[in-house]
């Protein structure tokens, strides 16, 4: 038995799919069976109901699932103590980011965190608020990147900025020449979201919904890039983060327009670090939280 093994089967019990799960775990799916029956062989009992079209758990494999998620928390705590114990402020810090946040922020803010902390090996995910969640939970992952409030128990949340959204439309769309658009402008427009899974997609159709905006049912998009590609090709219009918006817009592309309203009303977002509570590196991920927040003030 190895904590390798375990990876693999706690994968399989997230998954339900031998495929999937070898995927997760970076390896071929016969290899992954292959280690996985051995475990079972080593344990002396039946983990996995095998079947051509699903995996389930057995309930005695329900009960090694539980114990193993636990072993595999532990095991990360140590590594994370003994990092911490070498340099309180190096070593590996596994962070995972929502997609929406990613290729927007990350490059503002890579640069001036090695500078300010040079010892310290960034490894990054990039996953959904769901999955980064749970690898946060298990251990997997340090500290989440994401949209606020996340609400876990015993997760300690560090707000860094209010994110505002804007309005994208086509060119030689009705309102492509405003300066400015009020919530209240949303009504009766076809508005394109990202697809299920997504926390920036429940977060714009709350908007919609609170101002008679008509979700479209035509297209669910995969990324924030097809939105604004489905945009300038008149498809219909949609919120985007503020990050997300280019420098300048020429001519005849899409249309980036602010929204005037303020408070409670204005549409945005809450960013924010998270870790949890009992992490053995919390003093140098508040470090973290503070270092990012000060940065994107001044941006």
């Amino acid at each position: 038995m190895n904590l390798r093994d375990l990876r693999y089967l706690v994968a399989v019990a997230e998954h339900r799919h031998f495929g999937r799960a070898a995927e997760a775990c970076f390896v071929s799916q016969p290899t992954l069976s292959t280690q996985l029956k051995k475990l079972e062989e080593t344990l002396g009992v039946v983990l996995l109901e095998r079947s051509n079209r699903r995996v389930m758990l057995t309930p005695e494999g329900e009960q090694i699932v539980q114990q193993t998620q636990r072993i595999l928390v532990e095991v990360n705590s140590l590594t994370a103590l003994s990092e911490q114990l070498r340099d309180p402020l190096g070593g590996d810090l596994r962070i995972g980011i929502i997609p929406t946040i990613a290729p927007y922020l990350l490059p503002k803010v890579l640069a001036p965190l090695r500078a300010a902390f040079p010892n310290l090996r960034i490894q990054l995910t990039e996953a959904q608020t769901a999955n980064i969640s749970r690898m946060l939970k298990q251990g997997d992952l340090d500290a989440t990147l994401l949209a606020l409030p996340l609400g876990e128990e015993n997760i300690t949340e560090f707000p860094l900025f209010d994110e505002p959204f804007v309005l994208a439309v086509p060119p030689g769309h009705a309102k492509a020449g405003l300066s400015q658009v009020t919530t209240q402008d949303l009504e009766g427009e076809e508005v394109l979201l990202l697809e299920d899974g997504h926390c920036f997609r429940d977060q714009a159709l709350e908007v919609c919904q609170a101002h008679r905006g008509i979700e479209s049912k035509s297209y669910s998009a995969t990324s924030l890039e097809t939105l604004r590609q489905l945009v300038a090709a008149g498809v219909g219009v949609t919120l985007i983060p503020q990050l997300a918006v280019p420098a300048s817009a020429a001519e005849g592309e899409v249309q980036y327009i602010p929204f005037s309203n303020s408070g409670a009303d204005q549409p945005m977002r809450s960013l924010g670090l998270c870790w949890r509570a009992t992490s053995t590196r919390a003093e140098l991920l508040q470090q973290v939280a503070e270092m990012l927040r000060d940065c994107m003030s001044q941006r």
